[in-house]
């Protein structure tokens, strides 16, 4: 089953490198494409990856997984319909990242997932039309202007939205698990946002009982009604966060000694709480006695999910109440303390609490506490360390460090030990360095020092004899070996040529590492030297190969390559008798169950594109041409590249001629009326009121407020990636069309 899952993921792999192959491709703008190919090749895209899904749904080529491939290529074709309208855009510089787009893109999504109750459409019709929403409240291209109560409301737009979707996938015990899940996620994080007292003032305030009612609500439903320990324990992670939300506030409110004190006491309940509460998790029982025999088959799929969120959500916790914990005693001993020298106090506090989590035995202390005390004792250690600003007092606390990293257990416990222990000896360092006046690369003497003495520790892990210590030791010292011997790659020529040979050093250090621990099946340290190894390959590739379009060919043929080692290792399988053809036996192709409906749906696709590009097109022929003067900028669209944001005179009208313009505030629709003025210019001349004749060569454009300026949908212009500061430096005006009934294109910019 692992190595059948396995294939899956190197598949689906290797189609989404594709898919973003493609996605960078158009997004780089190449120039050697006209807009006719582009269109083509938009429909084409989408044509292609549908096409695919009805091969593998009927010709049986790859051993096992065709069905799979079906499903996803259907997916994939989905995909490459938002990139393709996307790609419409950039043709016809509309806008970049728009609500539109997306709200378009998520009808075909939407329609699929009624058909095929697949969960990758549910997820991404989720997200398309959250962005859809978001993105419509505050454009990105607009700074958007609510007063208190509207921003409340429009979160409260997205609160009442999750949880209706939320009630209705709970109810309905739909197999839609995932938009359970993320619905009831987003509607608590909604709700916890409607409760911010900073933002929202009184509103944030009465907006706490309902979310407390909601959250006890949750929790009274999760255990006595309808059992589910995956949603149990998110509903406590929204009351956690809750409580630390308010714990915020309140300090921002109320800081002083007792309210710190009070801090500790809200992380003892905080962790005992985490305790308990999944102690008591464990305790329940996975099946409720109105459970039918459906949903008893779901049980095994739950309860998976529900365990690695349970631990995800208790890590958070600790997490978060070490950080409370570390800041409150900080605070405490900070504003309580009389003397002139707080922080040798905080120092002689944290060396206390860590020697006596050394030295208390397991017996009599809860290894979870004693972790916790210890992490606190180290951030506050070596928060004191900073302030004394004193080596001795630095080496002192290293040399308990090291103690308390002899002490932990666990990997995690000994890899945060480690890690500290590596902290505290950068701090000693740069102590140490910043003295020397010569010495003109400080950050650069530590990194190195600190790789050197990974690299000792690394060889003094073989003649450890403690087992356990030894392999952490030797996994942590490799880890950190490589991470400081990577960020030597990215300094100057710190002396001649150096750059080029710390770069050439990792590289082939790395290389062996990789080819060396897997001959020697080393598998956790080969994991780690292959991990680094791309992460340099990847950094240098941007840092070396900075356009989308090298991007776009080296992720096909990354892609190309994946599909093809995963595509020989299937049949591999199939050939030794290994392809667990069981697996996906309960699995169909959507595409040979529903072919009419999606058939439909395809077309409704590539009808859209049909009929966007007919009417740009038309209007580019037939619309009237206006020159307009303008001033740009330049950022870059998520998918369709880099274009300018231009800024037209006309965006402002004259305040003699709209009243309306005061009002920083104003949306809704307008129209506004050009007239040409010197050198062809057109120019804004008045507000249209409906019924009012124009003067020959007056145009009417339509607009829209936004604040006290307007937009008419032509303030985008895609160009060729890097060049949008050319165009800065030199372009003056744009060319653009506009229809009999006011709406505009843009053309092309111009310098005169």
């Amino acid at each position: 089953m692992l190595r059948f899952n396995a294939i899956r993921t190197g598949y689906l792999l290797g189609i989404s490198l594709v898919l973003a192959a493609i996605i960078y491709f158009f997004a780089s703008n190449w120039g050697g494409l006209d807009r006719a190919v582009k269109i083509v090749l938009a429909a084409a895209l989408i044509v292609l990856f549908y096409g695919l899904s009805f091969v593998f749904a009927r010709i049986r080529t790859i051993p096992g997984q065709q069905t799979f491939l079906s499903n996803i290529f259907l997916v994939a074709g989905c995909i490459a319909f938002g990139v393709s309208v996307a790609l419409l855009g950039q043709i016809y510089n509309s806008h970049a990242d728009s609500y539109g787009l997306f709200l378009i893109w998520s009808v075909p999504a939407l329609l699929l997932s009624w058909i095929t109750r697949y969960n990758p459409f549910y997820v991404l019709s989720y997200v398309l039309i959250h962005l859809g929403l978001w993105l419509y409240f505050y454009p990105a291209l607009q700074s958007a202007s609510y007063s208190k109560l509207e921003s409340l409301s429009i979160t409260g737009v997205f609160a009442l939205v999750n949880l209706v979707l939320f009630l209705f996938t709970f109810l309905r015990r739909s197999g839609a698990a995932s938009l359970k899940y993320m619905s009831f996620i987003v509607f608590h994080i909604a709700l916890l946002a409607m409760t911010n007292s900073f933002a929202f003032d009184e509103y944030g305030l009465v907006m706490n009982i309902p979310c407390i009612a909601v959250i006890a609500t949750g929790f009274y439903v999760f255990i006595r009604i309808r059992l589910n320990k995956t949603l149990l324990t998110l509903n406590a992670l929204a009351a956690s966060a809750f409580a630390v939300f308010k714990f915020i506030e309140l300090a921002e409110a109320y800081s002083s000694s007792l309210f710190f004190v009070f801090g500790l006491i809200f992380v003892a309940l905080l962790l005992t709480g985490n305790v308990w509460f999944f102690r008591y998790l464990n305790r329940l029982g996975g099946s409720s006695p109105d459970m039918n025999a459906t949903e008893a088959e779901t049980l095994v799929p739950e309860e998976r999910s529900s365990e690695w969120i349970s631990k995800t959500v208790s890590r958070i916790i600790k997490v978060v109440g070490v950080l409370i914990g570390s800041i409150s005693l900080i605070g405490l001993i900070t504003i309580s303390s009389n003397v002139n020298h707080t922080e040798y106090v905080l120092l002689g506090v944290s060396l206390l609490l860590m020697i006596s989590m050394i030295l208390i035995p397991d017996s009599r202390l809860d290894s979870v506490i004693r972790h916790t005390l210890l992490t606190i004792s180290y951030i506050t250690g070596w928060a004191s360390i900073l302030w004394s600003d004193q080596t001795l007092l630095s080496i002192l606390f290293l040399i308990v460090s090291i103690a308390g990293w002899f002490r932990s257990s666990g990997k995690r416990q000994l890899f945060f030990a480690y890690a500290f222990v590596n902290l505290n000896l950068a701090t000693i360092l740069f102590q140490q360095f910043r003295e020397w006046e010569r010495w003109n690369w400080t950050l650069e003497s530590i990194i190195l020092s600190l790789f050197f003495i990974n690299a000792v520790l690394y060889g003094v892990s073989f003649v450890v004899s403690k087992a356990g210590l030894r392999e952490h030791l030797r996994d942590s010292s490799l880890f950190f070996s490589l991470l400081f011997l990577l960020w030597a790659t990215f300094f100057g020529d710190i002396f001649p040529h150096s750059y080029m040979l710390i770069n050439i050093l990792y590289f082939v250090v790395v290389t062996g590492m990789v080819f060396a621990f897997i001959r020697l099946k080393r598998h956790s340290t080969a994991i780690t030297s292959i991990v680094f190894w791309f992460v340099f390959i990847g950094f240098k590739y941007y840092d070396l190969l900075w356009t989308l379009l090298y991007k776009s060919f080296t992720l096909a043929l990354l892609g190309i390559i994946v599909l093809g080692i995963t595509w020989w290792a299937d049949w591999r399988m199939a050939y030794s008798g290994k392809t667990a053809f069981g697996a996906d036996h309960h699995s169909f192709s959507f595409m040979r169950l529903s072919p009419l409906l999606i058939a439909i749906v395809i077309v409704l696709q590539l009808g859209m594109i049909g009929y966007q590009t007919v009417r740009s097109e038309t209007m580019l022929a037939t619309a009237a041409s206006v020159k307009l003067k303008l001033a740009p900028v330049d950022p870059r669209s998520l998918l369709q590249g880099d274009y300018v944001v231009l800024s037209y005179d006309i965006s402002t009208p004259p305040p003699s001629k709209s009243t309306l313009q005061e009002d920083d505030g104003k949306r809704g629709k307008v129209k506004v009326v050009l007239k040409p003025g010197d050198q062809g210019i057109y120019i804004a001349d008045r507000l249209y009121q409906d019924g009012e004749k124009l003067a020959n060569h007056e145009i009417v454009l339509n607009g829209q407020w936004s604040g006290s300026r307007i937009q008419y949908g032509i303030e985008n212009y895609f160009i060729p990636e890097g060049t949008g500061r050319t165009i800065e430096q030199n372009v003056r005006y744009a060319y653009i069309r506009v229809s009999h009934n006011g709406d505009a294109l843009l053309e092309r910019l111009a310098e005169s």
